[in-house]
C-alpha cells in the first residue's frame, strides 16, 4: 500500500490511499496513529481508479511526500477496459433477408430528391432491413454493394440530383460492419462540393483515431432529438452518458480532452451540430 505523509510546522500527517475492485479506500490521521478507514465505492474499477490517481495527485500538490516502504510507490491495478456493445443484434443473413435489404436500399435511392417524409419512410424501411443482417460489410454482398455506395455518394451529391440526409446515411451505418463507414468517410472527404456536416463527421473519424466510435459520435451528432421518429432529448442523453466515458478514454490516451476534441469541430455555420456540440461538454 502506498504511504504519504505531511509534516509541516504544527502537521503530521499521514495519508493512505488503496484500490479494492471498484472501491476507493483511503487511511488518514496523524502519523503514530492507526487513523481512519474510508472507502467509496463506484461503478466500476476505472472510475474508482480515476478517483485514485486524482486523489494522489491532489496530496502531492498540498505537499504531501510519498514514503511508501520499501522504495518504489505500489503501482495501482490496471483497470479493465470497458467494452463497447455491440450496435447490431447478432443475425444470419439468408438469401431471403440479402434480397429484402437490397430492395429496400434500391427503394431509398429512388426516392431521393422527392418529399422528405417520402425519403424518411424508405430510409426507416431500409435500415430495418439491414439490421436483419446482424452487421454485415455490404462490400462482401453482390446484392447490397453497388447500391449501397451509390447511396452513400449520394450524401454529398449536388442538391439538385437529389441527396440522402446525411442523418439517414448515418443510421444505415449504424447497421453495418464499422468498414462501411470508414469507406463512407472517405468517399465524403473527397466530394468536390463538400457538405459541412458530412465533412465533420468524416474528419473527427481520423481526429478520434477510432472508427468505431467516430461512427457512433457522428449518430449523435446528426440527430435532431424531437424529431418525427428521432429519439427523444432524454432519449440522446442516455445514449451519450453510456458512449462518453469510451470516447474520454480514447482522447485522454493520447493526451487529449473532450472538451479540447469538441472545440475544434468545424460546425460550418450548422446551428444543429453546434448545439450538439454544446451538449457533449454539458
Amino acid at each position: 500500500m502506498r504511504r504519504f505523509e505531511f509534516v509541516e510546522g504544527s502537521s503530521s500527517k499521514f495519508w493512505e490511499p488503496e484500490l479494492k475492485g471498484n472501491t476507493f479506500i483511503v487511511t488518514f490521521g496523524r502519523i503514530g496513529t492507526a487513523g481512519q478507514r474510508r472507502e467509496k465505492a463506484f461503478a466500476d474499477e476505472a472510475g474508482a481508479r480515476k478517483e485514485y490517481e486524482k486523489k494522489v495527485a491532489e496530496k502531492l500538490r498540498e505537499g504531501y511526500r510519498e514514503v511508501t516502504e520499501g522504495g518504489a510507490p505500489e503501482a495501482a491495478p490496471a483497470p479493465k477496459k470497458a467494452e463497447l456493445p455491440r450496435r447490431v443484434p447478432a443475425a444470419t443473413p439468408t438469401p431471403e433477408s440479402l434480397k429484402a435489404a437490397a430492395e429496400a436500399l434500391a427503394a431509398l435511392r429512388a426516392r431521393l430528391g422527392w418529399r422528405s417524409w417520402e425519403v424518411t419512410s424508405r430510409a426507416r424501411r431500409a435500415k430495418r432491413a439491414l439490421r436483419a443482417l446482424g452487421g454485415v460489410d455490404p462490400s462482401a454482398h453482390a446484392e447490397l454493394a453497388g447500391t449501397f455506395t451509390a447511396l452513400m455518394e449520394r450524401v454529398v451529391a449536388p442538391r439538385q440530383d437529389g441527396r440522402l440526409p446525411l442523418r439517414h446515411a448515418l443510421a444505415l451505418l449504424g447497421e453495418l460492419d464499422v468498414a462501411a463507414f470508414t469507406r463512407a468517410a472517405e468517399v465524403w472527404l473527397a466530394a468536390p462540393d463538400a457538405v459541412p456536416a458530412a465533412t465533420t463527421v468524416a474528419r473527427q473519424a481520423s481526429a478520434l483515431g477510432q472508427p468505431e466510435l467516430a461512427l457512433r459520435m457522428g449518430m449523435l451528432l446528426a440527430e435532431r432529438p424531437g424529431q418525427a421518429g428521432a429519439p427523444s432529448e432524454e432519449g440522446w442523453s442516455k445514449r451519450w452518458t453510456h458512449l462518453r466515458p469510451h470516447v474520454e478514454e480514447q482522447l485522454s490516451s493520447s493526451g487529449g480532452s473532450l472538451a479540447t476534441w469538441a472545440q475544434s469541430v468545424d460546425a460550418a455555420k450548422d446551428a444543429h451540430l453546434a448545439s450538439r456540440l454544446a451538449r457533449l461538454q454539458a
